[in-house]
């Protein structure tokens, strides 16, 4: 029998309350150092998302469509509705599998938070410090709402980052609008209806173009349905945790309210964030970390290597297995053709994931012995870690056996501020027109200064 999701359902409504009435000075000044980071981590992945072919596309038609506002679209001097934008932007931030994640709740924050909050900002003149703010709040919205929705969403193919993310954003948005509580409800109640995303994309056959608008998608409902209810459209009350509301209708059985509300300010979720390393799916990491680390500086090819014997959680062996990638999408997500590139290519560089790379005979070659099982200690752990054990059998004979269940990035062996400024200045230095990167850094990490966030919205403009 399922499971009763809404015969208490006022967590969600206590929830907004406490946001409501968070003060300022309750959010640690290492919280707000950390938003920072975040923030500059997303806009590297941005102004270099918007040089792919995906973001290229979208603000193509949203610059066509004259829309009118002031809120920027990574690259371009024109600037776009606060709609547009964060679906432009967001697009770019997820654009090539390098955005942050919150490992337990399984969930992508920044791709939908920090456009969407940027884009109301730039909307109504906010500075800075409010903007950090609402991005702290955004974060934690996305991670209780996601783990409170539980496993199952994820498990029948919904993509939890753009069912979560409208919600989300409405309320970190509607944070800067300053709306009170029940208008805060209602942009909550209309973003619920804009929940949406399958992942039809790790299916074979290629993974398209869709799931980088994911996240723009959810960005720009977000903003749209906090601008709505500022102008007086009304939600339902219970469209989180009431009958057949958001976590209801995805979560059932799997899906606890009252995970929306415990130790409300004690931590922040902002604070256990994952930088990535390499752009692909989160769970192969690991895996591209242990290989890189083996072969020591060595370029192997399939003469070299016996095989590969890679073991993960029972979600990985079922998502990840595809050994002959067909577009980007499908290379990105393929735990045989990320470990070929692992032994034999710099897997950091977005450009080992293109089409002129993952058709490539050696590489193919070297995927072809790679073998992917379950393995139960890394099973055990996921999703609130990410464990993967390698085997890489040589025909020298040589056999080299590692594991880990933390890859680096994780809260367990986080980025260094000189790696998170390394990956921004290189990712930012690929945006698709020449802008000022090292302004760009100086102004993100002095945000809360006056008039810092209006000089940042400039600097982001071509």
């Amino acid at each position: 029998m399922k499971k009763e999701t809404h015969n208490n359902p006022d967590a969600a409504a206590r929830l907004i309350q406490a946001l409501h009435s968070l003060a300022p000075t309750v959010i640690p000044a290492q919280t707000y150092q950390n938003a920072k980071r975040c923030l500059l981590d997303a806009l590297g992945c941005g102004l270099f998302g918007a040089s792919q072919p995906w973001s290229k596309i979208l603000s193509k038609q949203m610059l066509a469509e004259q829309s009118r506002g002031q809120a920027t679209l990574f690259g371009e001097q024109q600037t776009l509705s606060a709609p547009a934008a964060a679906l432009c932007n967001g697009t770019a931030i997820h654009g090539f599998e390098l955005d942050d994640l919150l490992p337990a709740a399984l969930i992508h924050p920044g791709t939908v938070i920090i456009p969407a909050t940027m884009a109301i900002a730039e909307h109504k003149n906010v500075e800075g410090e409010a903007l950090l703010r609402a991005i702290i709040m955004g974060y934690e919205v996305t991670a209780r709402m996601s783990i409170a929705m539980g496993t199952l969403a994820s498990q029948q193919g919904f993509h939890k980052t753009s069912v979560v993310g409208p919600v989300a954003s409405a309320i970190a948005c509607a944070y800067l609008l300053n709306l009170n509580t029940a208008q805060i409800t209602c942009a909550a109640g209309i973003a619920a209806s804009m929940a949406s995303g399958v992942k039809a994309y790790v299916s074979s056959g290629g993974g398209g173009m869709v799931k980088r608008m994911h996240a723009g998608w959810a960005a720009s409902s977000g903003v749209r349905a906090a601008l709505l209810a500022h102008d007086g459209f009304t939600g339902p009350s219970g469209a989180v945790d009431g009958r057949y509301g958001l976590l209801d209708a995805f979560g059932g059985a799997d899906a606890d309210p009252e995970k929306l509300m415990p130790e409300f300010g004690e931590q922040w979720a902002i604070d256990a964030v994952w930088f990535k390393v390499y752009p692909i799916c989160g769970w192969i990491q690991g895996a591209v970390q242990l290989l890189t680390a083996m072969r020591n500086n060595r370029n192997l090819t399939a003469t070299d290597v016996s095989k590969v014997v890679i073991g993960t959680s029972q979600f990985a062996v079922n998502n990840n297995s595809n050994p002959r990638p067909l577009d980007t999408m499908d290379a990105q997500y393929s735990l045989p053709y990320c470990v070929a590139v692992a032994l034999s290519n710099n897997p950091s560089d977005p450009r080992v994931y293109e089409e002129t790379m993952f058709t490539k005979p050696e590489l193919l070659s070297l995927a072809a012995k790679v073998t992917i099982q379950f393995d139960a200690e890394c099973d055990a752990v996921y999703p609130q870690r990410f464990g993967t054990r390698v085997q890489l059998h040589l025909y020298n004979g040589e056999v080299l056996e590692a594991l880990t269940l933390d890859p680096h990035g994780t809260p367990a062996d986080p980025c260094s501020d000189q790696e998170l400024a390394e990956k921004f200045m290189q990712l930012a230095a690929l945006a698709p027109r020449r802008i000022d990167v090292q302004a760009i850094n100086n102004a993100t990490l002095n945000l809360e200064t006056p008039k810092a966030r209006i000089r940042l919205s400039k600097l982001l403009r071509a």
